[in-house]
Order: C-alpha cells, then structure tokens, then sequence
C-alpha cells in the first residue's frame, strides 16, 4: 500500500487542504503510476462544488492524470516501470457489456468507474490525480508518446479526447465546415484537432478577445456571439458544431447555423437543464447530439494523432497552493487555456 499526498476538499464551499491518501497493493493486472502532472479541468470544479450531485467528500479530483509507472503487478504485460503513461476520466468497467466489447468503455452498460467520486470493484471510493500516486488497472492506462511532454500531456486526457471523439465520430474533415463554441480549456484543444483533420473551422466565442489566439491555432474565422449579426450572417453555414461551454446557451440560435443535416454535439456539461424549440430540428433534418470522452482505443489514437499532428494544450503551470486561485480563474474566464498542478509541490 502506498500513501500519496494529495489536495483534497471537505465540502463545496470549503478551500483545499493537504491530505494523505492511501492506494491500494497493486493487484495482478495494477500499474503504480507516480503521478508528475494533473490538469483542471471544469469538471473537477463542477464536482467539487457538488454541482451534479451527491459528493462523498474529503474528494481528491483530477482525471487529467500524466507520470511515471514505478510498479506493476504480476501479470501486467502492457507497462514496465519507467514507462511514461496517463489516466483519463475513468479506471475501469466491466469489460464484458456490449458497448466495453466495442471500446467504448466511456459507455459501459453497469456504468464504468470514474477516476474520482466513485466507487471501484473493491467497494472503496476512488480519488483522482490531485495526487503524488495512483494505481489503475493496465487497460484504463495510456501510452504517452515520447514527443509530447508530461505537463503539456495530461490535459489530453480530457480536453484531448472530449473534443477528438465527436469530432472522430461525425468525420471532420476536408469538405467540412466545424464550428466551435467556446475558445476555453476544450475550444482551443477542438479548434488544433479539427484544423490538423482538414475542416475549415470557425470559432464562436463571445468575445474576439482571443481571437487572434484562435486563427494562430487553426481557425479560419472567428466571430463574437455577443453581436447579433454573427448569427444572421452564419444561418445554415455549419455541418457541425461543437459545443464545448458549461453553462446554458440558446440552443435555438445555434441549431439555425446548421446545414441540412448538421448536427450541434454538446461536450459541455452544464448544471442546469437545457431547452430548445423541435421545429429548428425537424425543419433542416437538423441533429442535436453529446459525447462524452472516448474510449481507451480512441484516447490512445487521439494521443497518437496529437503526437503526429504536434497538437499540444497552451498549459499554466501551478503548485498545488494555488488551485483554488485556479478554481476562482476558471470560472472568470481567466485562464490560457488549461492549469496543469506540478504535483511534486504536493
């Protein structure tokens, strides 16, 4: 059994703390992975704040997860020691469902086990990467390829396959026209990935502020969803959109930028529920869609294709002192794009 330091939160108001975890001994198919890097994403803050429910708390979050494996179980035959790996969103499922057989664990029919505020096969409540270590079952690992640094890695993790998925799965590409909602931690990773597919790509952020950080990553046009005219001149222009913001948007105003046939997929998870008017559906054959993460197949393609397109996160680097500056940053809008936790300063 190993103790890990950790930060760790006791309520959804509360600050976070230095905390000691302890991992499990490693199991046969276990990999003990030294975690170097974490990301924040928008979720951990969602959760820690209990935003989509009941939270068990102290809760350790963190499911962009990038480090060193520094032990494996007996029967491992994917990893050795020293080999460079992350961890996203989930750490295992039950392999043997429908959806697990298809790789796609991300939607195992007895649900698949989160990183954090969940609950493992052993019946103990999992904690994520905000963390010095973590053990994970060898197929819910990743490979990280050598060209990618660890910091600039986690953030793949999440950002890197929910937006690479939908993507994937609606084929962008040459001939395509994407759009993507929200030049934020998940905007600026889907504007890189979509671009190296070939789709002509347009951002839709609310303000042009980052505009010139959007075109730099692969934009062809940027426009401010706060004028009007945006959507007047966009209407039908769109095979699909991406939807990467939590929070409530009027679905009805991006639903009419779609072609016939588009569809508007939301990755963005918000608290509240959304609404939308069926006739801006029916009347263009229009779809509206969600995708969540991606399976293990996928995030490791993902990870390759990033590796081979050079598509990395724009990353901040922070001590675990600072995360809950961080938190309050994120939800300003105050962050390019991505905070990453150097967790040796656990």
């Amino acid at each position: 059994m190993v103790m890990a330091k950790a930060r760790a939160v006791d309520g959804p108001d509360k600050p976070f703390r230095a905390a000691e975890i302890k991992r499990r001994d490693l199991d046969l198919h276990d990999v003990l992975i030294e975690i170097k890097y974490a990301g924040i994403c928008h979720s951990d803050i969602h959760t820690a704040h209990g935003e989509w429910g009941q939270v068990n708390y102290p809760l350790v979050p963190g499911h962009e997860i990038a480090g060193i494996v520094t032990d494996v179980g007996a029967k491992v035959t994917k990893y050795k020691i020293g080999d460079r790996v992350g961890v996203g969103c989930m750490v295992d499922s039950c392999g043997e469902c429908e959806n697990c057989l298809k790789g796609e664990e991300q939607y195992c029919l007895k649900g698949n086990i989160q990183t954090y505020a969940g609950v493992d096969k052993y019946g103990e409540p999992t904690q994520g990467g905000y963390s010095t270590h973590i053990v994970v079952q060898e197929n819910f690992v990743l490979k990280i390829p050598d060209n990618i640094e660890l910091d600039e890695a986690a953030p793949l993790l999440c950002a890197g396959i929910t937006t690479y998925s939908p993507l994937n799965h609606w084929k962008a590409g040459p001939g395509e026209k994407v759009a993507v909602v929200g030049m934020g931690g998940l905007g600026h990773m889907a504007v890189q990935i979509a671009h190296a597919m070939g789709a002509e790509v347009t951002v839709l952020s609310q303000t042009l502020k980052k505009k010139e950080d959007g075109l730099q990553l692969g934009a062809d046009h940027y426009y401010a969803t706060s004028n009007p005219e945006t959507f007047e001149k966009l209407n039908g222009s769109f095979d699909l959109i991406i939807n990467t913001v939590s929070a409530k948007i009027n679905l009805d105003a991006y639903l009419r930028l779609l072609t016939l046939d588009g569809t508007l997929v939301n990755v963005g998870a918000p608290a509240e529920p959304l609404a939308l008017n069926v006739f801006n559906l029916i009347g263009h054959r229009r779809s509206f869609a969600g995708s969540m993460i991606g399976g293990i197949r996928e995030t490791q393609e993902m990870l390759d294709f990033c590796a081979e397109h050079k598509i990395v996160p724009k990353i901040e680097v922070i001590s675990a002192e600072q995360i809950d500056e961080a938190y309050k940053r994120v939800l300003a809008s105050d962050v390019k794009y991505r905070f990453v936790i150097d967790t040796s300063t656990m």
